[in-house]
């Protein structure tokens, strides 16, 4: 039996989070999902594991409610639930980011879609494609033309923007697109004349376009640990110490990359 993974968001003024918050833990329970689903004044960022038809009976659901009857999921499939539990949390942000300016409201910098964006590498355009995902999410693939900014958490981001050229145009990317929602605003609120974001996406570019010019898999939050231009995965471990792939395992139990164990 596969079970269908669903990631989504949406960035629109929630009340009543209490209330909202019961209302979907209890759907999930009924339903037998699992993940885990935040909630803030700012909107709303989930990601889910069931049977596929008990994930479509949460997504009817969830589209029934009036303020998020316009939200779309990233999908794929695995053979077990990658979380353990359901988590369902109030937060002060959906996505930590520590800057007031920088919440879409009503305000966005412009997407890009996967085919755009594929024809801008193929032709070799001349732009900065920033990846805004921490260093360890790097290490297991990227762009081949990305450049990162050596963060280890998000909200780093901003203090990181003096290493880029304000003059090029800047196309920025992520896991599935909602750090690029505030990270791309605070560019623009920082003097960047051009940006764009990548519409959903490295999962959205996986689905749409496959694996051209990238490198490597996508780190995902959740025991899949990454996946591959199939939006398969294969297994990659992860090391406790540093975050980054185990390379080369001796064994599927090891849990620490040669590296940090010579460190």
């Amino acid at each position: 039996m596969q079970i269908l993974n669903i990631a989504g968001y949406k960035f629109t003024p929630l009340t009543n989070l209490i209330d909202l918050k019961a209302h979907l833990e209890k759907i999930c329970q009924n339903l037998d999902v699992i993940g885990t689903i935040l909630l803030s004044e700012e909107g709303i960022n989930l990601n889910l594991a069931g049977e596929e038809q008990n994930i479509s009976k949460f997504k009817d659901l969830l589209l029934s409610l009036d303020q998020f009857n316009d939200m779309t999921f990233r999908e794929s499939y695995s053979e077990s639930k990658p979380f353990r539990k359901l988590k369902v949390k109030i937060k002060s942000e959906i996505i930590t980011f520590k800057q007031k300016d920088s919440t879409p409201k009503g305000n966005r910098a412009p997407d890009i879609s996967p085919k755009e964006m594929k024809q801008w590498l193929d032709e070799n355009r001349d732009f900065t494609l920033l990846d805004t995902r921490n260093d360890y999410e790097m290490q297991f693939g990227t762009f081949k033309k990305a450049v990162g900014l050596d963060i280890q958490d998000f909200s780093e981001l901003p203090s990181h923007l003096d290493k880029l050229p304000k003059e090029k145009p800047v196309v920025m990317f992520c896991t599935g697109g909602i750090r690029c929602e505030k990270a791309a605003l605070n560019l623009l609120n920082n003097g960047f004349n051009e940006v764009k974001q990548l519409d959903g996406g490295i999962l959205n570019y996986f689905k749409e376009v496959g694996g051209d010019h990238y490198e490597g898999e996508c780190f995902v939050f959740d025991a899949r640990v990454a996946l591959d231009a199939k939006l398969k995965s294969n297994g990659t471990q992860q090391c406790e110490t540093c975050f980054g792939p185990i390379l080369n395992p001796k064994s599927s139990n090891e849990h620490t990359c040669p590296s940090c164990i010579t460190n």
